[in-house]
Formats: structure tokens, C-alpha cells, sequence
């Protein structure tokens, strides 16, 4: 259906229809001239007929005229956009009925002259002006219908109507041709009128999306530039004219892209402009360029199939900030600013590459007693304090030095260019002279010392993990003297640590495969008439080496994590000796800090009770003073609830502690094990005496059971006996630890002896009793 069809069958919007109308009162110097022209005609005929009539006509085509003109003048003074519908009508039919007149005068005019004065020339004249007046009313009134027909019908009725009663035939029939000269007249009207709803209706849908792409060109938080083949700004938005700091969109449009940002952009180096250069000609698609004022442009390019080019970019600046405070995150350590492990090594790798046979110093600095500042003075100013020392190894950074933390109180440091190991160890030992000393942290002086461990190798055999090996084994040496010292590394060191991996990797294998044993060693009375307790040692006999002590492989143990599969392993095995022991014989056995972190050794020491059908009190379980200092709410909690099954709780090595006695009191104790270094010279040295008496009287006191351990010569014994010191003795004066068999046959003669001098005692009493009674 033709589009102005739907709109007449329909009501026209009241945009397109003031469009039209206003078309009507535009061109008006046609209506001018046809004025003049009509006014000249009717003069003419007056001139050439002598009838006044046309005199009048002449008046009347000025008149009209004149009310048009008036209408027209009205019409610009008219704000438009306020106009309803009922006016514009109003206005069209102002305009219908001054143009209807123009054409009922030129109809009556032309048909008088036909009709009344029968004159060739007047007859001529009219119709030539007729015809002429058809043609404008196209070109003036295409917008309104009713203004077309009204003209049409007020130019040719008349003419019509006069032919017809003149009775000529032929001029009657000649005026019949004037039906299809109207209603062509009409159809081209109509066509210009369908050629100018399509344009207006396009116009507006071209203003409705130059509006929104202006819209979203002005408020898209991108730059967007638009480049013609040849690189000239087309199209440029307010966020790229900020984003480069360009001038006005009309002071840039049509130029050079690459002239205007050379020329006017502030702080875009050469190397960008070769960027940009890349994306429109199609080399590059995407880029990112930081700008001087740390303004960060993502840029990408799309081409057109015009051969231009559509640049959009955007401001990344709070993304790459964001990328960089994570990427800081990830390669330096929070508390300190210095690069961690894994930063480090990559810091190292690309400052050590291509130096060759060069020698390069890697030490571990690690804080002697670093421990016991966290427990003494609290987490902060632990945190303070190792920022205080990477502040300092920070202030001495030289350029052929390297520093980073590796975790909690190690730092390391990397001195590399030199070709003489004594020159490299010479600084690294300033270094580690210069970071020791006294710390003011938090109102504190804290004086630190250093334990430290350094290799030095050439540069082209370096790997962080394999230099650290090295420079972590020269700081266990380092450890093993402490006060600040600092190791090279040395080769045997090296075989010593492959020996010491193959020394765990067969402990491993040995806990796995229960081949560690368990011997005991058994407490007496003292005065060696029984045994009520035994303690259970475990010992490892090494399938190469023999007998590997455990000072050695509990440490490693407990360095692996493995401590506490030895202490169930130890536990199941003392239970099921102890179950075939004599009653009321008990067992003793160890725990280490690492089984008091689990609560889960509580129910298994009750699931191995129960299976061997043992008493709990038959079980004593000894703690060391460490335990307590480590962790002392972990561990009293544990404690009780040992306590509360009916184990017997004794703590161990009693007196190498840093507060003993307040243990004394605040946990669920039942035996105190006093220390061998209490009983060791104990005849020569009367302080020592006097220390053990009065840890005897507050144990008594407060209802502990008392062991001495590491006794072992008789004068030892007889003191601790005429001082009455303890109720049980362990140590070689008795017995040294033995097999599970070694331990029944001393229970059998430990209590034939108990019951022989029980029998001596009881002769010796009937013989003097007679002498007593003489004595009273």
C-alpha cells in the first residue's frame, strides 16, 4: 500500500501534517508574480474589449491577494511548535479560501470572455492563463489536497459552465478535455505530496538517530574517533577530546588525526604516535599506552569497508592501578615491602643472567631468639621489629645488592659482580655486622643478633631453591653456636645434609613398618624394695648405622611431623606390656608439644586402655615445661581431660624452665619429675640442696608425688634418702633402661627382696623387744 494511502486512510501525525502545511505559505514570490501577472491580463482585456467588468477583476485578484499576503505574515509570526492540530487546520483552511478565490476570479474571468464578449483575443488570453494557473497550482500546493481541488474546481468549472451555454458544440466538447487536465493536475499534486511525507518521515527518523547517536556518542564512557580513508577526523565525542586534551570538535574535524594529536595532545610521546599509527593502518588492532600524567588509554581499531577506520579507547587507569596492587601483592611481602621467596628468585635469575663465571654471595639472615620477643612482647612489636630490620637492610642497598624476605624472621640477601669469594664474604659479613644491634620498636630497645648461612658460587650455576639448600644448611650450623654467627657454606656440609635426607627417608620407612622398639627404665623405691612404674623409651636400631640415639631422631621426627605416630606406636606397646605386668605396676610414656595440639590423642589413649584392659592410673603420661610455654591453654585443656579418664599426669624434667613452680599450682598434676641437673653434684653444692629441699617441701604440700631422675651413684641415693627427697628413683644406681623381659624378672626380684627384708625386719624387732620392756 503507497505509504501517503496508509496516511489518508489514517490520521496524519501533527508533525508531518504542520510540515505540510507550512509548505503551503512558503515560495511567495510566485504568488506575487501570478498576482501581478493576473492584474496585467485583466487589464489587457479591458484595454483590447473597453469592459469594466475586467476593471473589477483587476481589483478583485488585488484584494485577494492582499488577504493572503496578510495571512502569510500572520503565519511567520506564529510560534509553531505550540500549534495543536485544530489550528494548523485552521490555518490550511485560512490558506484554502484565499487560494480558492484566486482561482474562482481567474475562472470567471476566463468564462465572461467566453461567454458575455465572444472576443478571439480575450478567449485566447484566458485560456493560456488558465492553463498556466493549472501548472502553479502543483508547484505551490502540493501539500494540501483540499487547496488542489478547490483550484482546480475554481479555475475550470467556469470555463466549462461558459462553453456549455455559448450551444457550441465543439467548444462544449473542447471544454470536456479540461476533466482530465484536472485530475492530472490533481495526481501530481498528490504524487509531490507522497515524495514529501516520505522525505519528511525519513528526515524525522534521521533526526530520531542522529539524536541518539549523538546521545550515546556524548554520554558512552569511551573515546570514538572516526577516520576517513586518508586518516582525517570524521567523527570525534567529548570523551576523546578530553581523554587527548584536543579543541573543539570543529577545530579538529576534517584534519590529520595524527597532526592534531602531534600538534595539540598533551603528553603523547613518539612511541605512542607509532602505536596509533599502527592501528589505523591495520598492523595493530589493540594497544595500551601510558600517558605522563599516569593516564592509562586502551585503544582498539576496527576498520570500514571505506578503507577508514573507527578508533575506540577508554580510561583503564583504576584497572592497571588495580593490576599492580595485586601483582605487588603477589611479589612483595605485606608486613615488610621487600620482595618474597618466589619474587626474589626472579629478581635474582634476571640480575644474575649472562654474568658468566662471575661469583655471586646468597645468605639467610635468620633472628636469634626471634621466638621469644612474639612471646614476651607480643605479635606487634615482633611485626615492628622485622619491619625495623628490612628497613635497615633496605638503607644499605647498593647496586650490586639484591634483598627480600623469605617467611617470619629470615631475610635474604644476594650480592653478585665480583670474582674474589673472600671480597664477596667480607661484605656479606659487614652486612650482617651492620644489621645487628639495638632496635628502638615501640619504646623497646631490643638488641638483635643474627644467626646466618651464605654461599657463594658463580653466577651462571644459580637456582634459588639449590642456593638457598646451601645457604639454609650453613645456617643450621650457624644456628648450632648462635650469638650472631654467621657460616659459609663448605662442601661437607652438602654431604652431610644428602646424609641427613637419607636418614629421615629410613626413619620414615622405620615408623611405617614399626621398626622402632621400646625399652624401659624402671623407678624404684628408695630404698629399692619394689618398682612402681617403669618409663617407656623408644630406640631405634638403624639396619647400617646401629644404634641411632634419640637425641638425634625425635628432633627429626618432630621436624617431619611424625613425632606423634612414634607416640601412639610407643603408648599401644607400653599398654600391652604393662597389661602383663603385676599390679600395681604402671608405665610412663612421653608426649611432645605436637600430640598436645590434637585432642584426638584423648580418645585414642582410651580405645588402647580398653583394648589391653589396663587401668588408667596405670598410665602415666609426662609433659616437659616447653609443652606449657608453647601453648599452655592448648595443653592445660588436653590435661584435664586426661585427667578427668583417670591418667596419671606427671611433668618431666621439672626445673629447667622459665617459671617451674607457678606449674605446680594452675595444672592437673599428680608426679613431679625433678630434673638429673638438680641431683648432679648435689653433696659439694649446698645451694643446689637447699633448692631441691624446698621444691620437695612444696610438691609434698601441695599433694604431688615426687621422682628424681638421673641418679645414679649410691651417695646420691643415700642423700636423697636420709632427706627423704623422693618417693620413686630412676636412674643407673638401680637400673639402666632394659627389654620388656629384663623388666618382669627385676619386678620378681625387687619384691623377694622386699619381702626378705620385711622378714629381717620383723627377727630384729622380736629380740629387742625384751630389752625394751627392761627399759620402761
Amino acid at each position: 500500500m503507497n505509504p501517503m494511502k496508509e496516511t489518508e486512510a489514517k490520521t496524519l501525525s501533527t508533525d508531518v501534517y504542520l510540515s505540510f502545511v507550512t509548505s503551503l505559505f512558503g515560495n511567495r514570490g510566485t504568488l506575487v508574480t501570478g498576482m501581478v501577472v493576473h492584474v496585467a491580463w485583466c487589464l489587457l482585456v479591458y484595454s483590447s474589449t473597453g469592459s469594466v467588468f475586467y476593471i473589477f477583476m483587476a481589483i478583485g485578484f488585488f484584494g485577494v491577494n492582499a488577504y493572503r499576503m496578510i495571512g502569510f505574515h500572520r503565519f511567520d509570526r506564529m510560534d509553531k511548535r505550540s500549534l495543536t492540530r485544530e489550528q494548523i487546520a485552521g490555518l490550511e483552511t485560512q490558506y484554502v479560501v484565499g487560494a480558492a478565490g484566486t482561482a474562482l476570479l481567474l475562472g470567471i474571468s476566463s468564462g465572461y470572455a467566453l461567454l458575455v464578449l465572444q472576443d478571439t483575443f480575450a478567449a485566447f488570453t484566458c485560456i493560456a492563463m488558465t492553463l498556466g494557473s493549472m501548472m502553479s497550482i502543483v508547484g505551490r500546493n502540493y501539500g494540501s489536497r483540499h487547496a488542489v481541488d478547490v483550484q482546480t474546481i475554481g479555475s475550470c468549472a467556469p470555463i466549462m459552465i461558459a462553453c456549455v451555454l455559448t450551444g457550441d458544440l465543439h467548444l462544449a466538447l473542447m471544454s470536456l478535455l479540461l476533466v482530465p487536465f484536472g485530475l492530472t493536475t490533481r495526481s501530481m499534486a498528490k504524487g509531490v505530496r507522497d515524495f514529501l511525507y516520505e522525505n519528511v518521515t525519513a528526515s524525522r527518523e534521521m533526526t530520531i538517530i542522529a539524536g541518539r547517536f549523538d546521545t550515546a556518542l556524548t554520554t558512552v564512557a569511551h573515546g570514538l574517533v572516526m577516520l576517513d580513508a586518508e586518516g582525517r577526523i570524521e567523527v570525534i565525542n567529548r570523551q576523546a577530546q578530553d581523554f587527548l586534551r584536543l579543541g573543539a570538535t570543529e577545530e579538529v574535524k576534517d584534519r590529520d588525526f595524527l597532526s592534531v594529536l602531534r600538534e595539540g595532545a598533551a603528553n603523547i610521546s613518539g612511541a605512542i604516535l607509532q602505536q596509533i599509527a599502527r592501528l589505523m593502518d591495520g598492523t595493530l588492532s589493540r594497544g595500551l599506552f601510558r600517558f605522563d600524567n599516569d593516564l592509562y588509554l586502551e585503544f582498539s581499531a576496527s576498520r570500514r569497508s571505506d578503507g577508514g577506520v573507527v578508533l575506540v579507547f577508554e580510561d583503564v587507569s583504576a584497572r592497571v592501578a588495580a593490576e599492580e596492587k595485586i601483582l605487588h601483592m603477589v611479589q612483595f611481602d605485606a608486613l615488610t615491602g621487600l620482595p618474597n621467596r618466589g619474587h626474589f628468585g626472579e629478581l635474582a635469575a634476571e640480575k644474575l643472567s649472562g654474568r658468566g663465571e662471575e661469583l655471586a654471595a646468597l645468605a639467610v639472615f635468620n633472628v636469634d631468639g626471634f621466638k621469644h620477643v612474639n612471646d614476651v612482647r607480643g605479635h606487634v612489636v615482633g611485626d615492628r621489629l622485622l619491619s625495623a630490620i628490612a628497613a635497615k637492610l633496605s638503607s644499605l642497598k647498593a647496586d650490586n645488592m639484591l634483598t627480600g624476605r623469605l617467611v617470619g624472621d629470615e631475610f635474604v640477601v644476594l650480592l653478585f659482580g665480583g670474582n674474589c669469594s673472600l671480597d664477596l664474604e667480607r661484605q656479606i659479613r659487614q652486612i650482617h655486622s651492620q644489621v645487628q644491634g639495638d632496635y628502638h620498636v615501640e619504646g623497646l630497645q631490643l638488641t638483635v643478633s643474627m644467626n646466618s648461612g651464605c654461599v657463594i658460587l658463580p653466577s651462571q650455576d644459580f637456582g634459588m631453591e639449590n642456593w638457598q639448600i646451601k645457604a639454609d644448611l650453613a645456617l643450621n650450623h650457624a644456628k648450632s653456636a648462635g650469638h650472631g654467627t654467621l657460616t659459609v657454606f663448605r662442601e661437607e656440609m652438602d654431604a652431610k645434609y644428602i646424609e641427613d635426607q637419607k636418614l629421615r627417608a629410613d626413619l620414615r620407612q622405620a615408623i611405617d613398618h614399626h621398626g622402632l622398639h621400646v625399652v624401659y627404665q624402671p623407678m624404684y623405691r628408695p630404698d629399692g624394695s619394689g618398682i612402681d612404674c617403669c618409663e617407656a623409651l623408644v630406640r631405634w636400631r638403624h639396619p647400617e648405622r646401629g644404634m641411632v640415639g634419640p637425641n638425634i631422631f625425635i628432633p627429626m621426627a618432630e621436624d617431619m611431623g611424625l613425632v606423634s605416630h612414634i607416640t601412639h606406636q610407643v603408648i599401644d606397646q607400653a599398654c600391652r606390656d604393662c597389661a602383663a605386668w603385676p599390679e600395681p605396676m604402671a608405665v610412663s610414656v612421653n608426649l611432645s608439644i605436637q600430640d598436645l595440639r590434637n585432642g584426638d590423642i584423648v580418645g585414642y589413649v582410651a580405645d588402647v586402655l580398653k583394648r589391653y584392659s589396663l587401668e588408667p592410673a596405670r598410665l602415666h603420661l609426662e609433659v616437659t615445661e616447653s609443652c606449657f610455654m608453647d601453648e599452655p591453654v592448648a595443653v592445660s585443656a588436653i590435661l584435664n581431660r586426661f585427667r578427668a579418664t583417670g591418667v596419671t599426669i606427671a611433668i618431666d624434667d621439672f626445673g629447667t624452665g622459665f617459671s617451674s613452680l607457678s606449674y605446680l599450682d594452675t595444672l592437673p598434676l599428680d608426679i613431679v619429675k625433678i630434673d638429673r641437673a638438680f641431683i648432679r653434684n648435689i653433696g659439694e653444692d649446698q645451694r643446689k640442696l637447699k633448692l631441691l629441699r624446698g621444691i620437695v617441701h612444696l610438691s609434698r604440700e601441695l599433694g604431688l608425688k615426687i621422682v628424681v631422675e638421673g641418679v645414679e651413684t649410691k651417695e646420691q641415693l643415700a642423700l636423697i634418702n636420709r632427706h627423704r627427697f623422693a618417693d620413686l628413683v630412676q636412674g643407673y644406681v638401680f637400673s639402666m633402661p632394659v627389654s620388656v623381659d629384663k623388666i618382669i624378672e627385676l619386678a620378681a626380684d625387687s619384691s623377694s627382696s622386699a619381702k626378705l627384708s620385711s622378714i629381717r625386719r620383723g627377727a630384729k624387732g622380736a629380740q629387742n623387744s625384751p630389752l625394751r620392756a627392761a627399759a620402761r
